[in-house]
């Protein structure tokens, strides 16, 4: 019999609060830029969460208008201070 532990970031509106609270930590730098790893690697390393969950939290937080995704991927703006 397996045992399966509950991932708090399973739901994306979690995850992406999450991630507005990682980003709303960091100094951005030129532009207002947040570099992408400067998220992910306490997202998944730190917290212990997943890529899927991560990926999953980044469209949630974009979709809601809470960051703004470079198309290139490398970084992110935080479009509001809170994800409310």
């Amino acid at each position: 019999m397996k045992h399966v532990t509950e991932r708090p970031f399973a739901d994306p509106q979690a995850a992406a609060r999450k991630l507005i609270e990682l980003a709303a930590s960091i100094e951005p730098v030129q532009d207002r830029r947040i570099h992408i790893e400067k998220i992910n690697y306490p997202f998944l390393y730190t917290l212990k969460a997943t890529g899927a969950e991560f990926g999953t939290g980044i469209r949630c937080a974009v979709e809601k208008g809470w960051l703004e995704l470079h198309e290139s991927g490398t970084y992110v703006r935080l479009l509001t201070a809170v994800g409310t």
